[in-house]
């Protein structure tokens, strides 16, 4: 059975009409991402990248020392909050301890001892005070060698953070891709990354996606070869096109001053996780039916 619930959420990640989203969730029995991809090859979702709409509130930030890198996102319910400036010291406070302590992942994070006990025990202490959930959601450790140099980039106060590895160029390279990165949002650094799977459903989305336009399976084959390099352009860093000079790639711009990327990790906060949704209006409405 097709619930209002379904094509509710279908619309959401979609960005799809109505009527469009029950028609995709009838023809495959309620499988959300089959319907995601009957949308698209019918050429009705120009929204793919919906699917993972900024959720929760908080911030993503950046720490090096030395050949070490962090990148870490810290939540919190509301922007209020995450723009207060003891929320930001709270972050960074913690930043400065996992950066300086040998741990991999949340949970070694959240056992570092620190001056106020755990860092388990801050976050529990600042959701006391600050007056919201508080919570370390994700960490990521980069090292480098000494021929590389690190770039790093945050966007709106921390909604978007990003840490580029950049070998035989300098800061300056290093910075701007990471900005680029932050900006044009790359699932994989270049085409060898992207998985085979994620490739050939393209390339049999691409496919169809011609068919419904009309034109017939041979040429329509014929067509993804072109689009799929489109795609490409789309998801990896090197493959985009440069945001400073349209002209060129990122690759191109690195190595025609002297470098080679080798890393690349982007956050932004919330991605994934579900919005919370607030509806004043029907607050209100509530309270007089009340």
């Amino acid at each position: 059975m097709i619930t209002a619930k379904m094509v509710s959420e279908l619309r959401e990640k979609s960005g799809a009409g109505m009527m469009d989203c029950k028609k995709a969730l009838v023809e495959t029995n309620g499988d959300m991402e089959k319907a995601m991809e009957f949308l698209r090859e019918k050429g009705i979702s120009k929204a793919a990248k919906k699917s993972s709409r900024i959720a929760a509130e908080g911030i993503a930030k950046t720490f090096i020392k030395d050949n070490k890198a962090l990148i870490i996102e810290v939540n919190c319910e509301t922007d209020f909050v995450s723009s207060n400036e003891k929320f930001q010291n709270f972050v960074t406070s913690i930043g400065n301890a996992i950066l300086e302590s040998d741990a991999k992942t949340v949970e070694e994070a959240l056992k570092i001892k620190t001056d106020e006990g755990t860092v388990e025990d801050v976050i529990i202490s600042n959701t006391a005070t600050i007056g919201e959930k508080l919570s370390l959601r994700r960490i990521e450790v980069l090292e480098k060698n000494d021929d590389e140099i690190f770039g790093e980039y945050i966007h709106m106060g921390g909604k978007i953070a990003a840490i580029t590895i950049v070998k035989g160029a300098n800061e300056e390279v290093a910075k701007d891709v990471a900005m680029q990165a932050a900006a044009m949002k790359p699932e994989f650094l270049n085409e060898s990354e992207v998985p085979a799977e994620r490739i050939e459903k393209e390339k049999e989305i691409l496919k169809m996606q011609a068919i419904e336009e009309g034109k017939p399976a041979e040429i329509a084959e014929k067509m993804v070869a072109g689009r799929i390099k489109k795609f490409f352009k789309e998801i990896c860093l090197e493959d985009q096109a440069f945001i400073k000079d349209s002209g060129i790639d990122v690759k191109t711009y690195i190595k025609n001053n002297g470098g080679e990327l080798t890393n690349m990790v982007r956050y932004e906060v919330g991605e994934g996780m579900e919005k919370r949704k607030d509806d004043f209006a029907e607050e209100v409405m509530s309270q007089i039916n009340g």
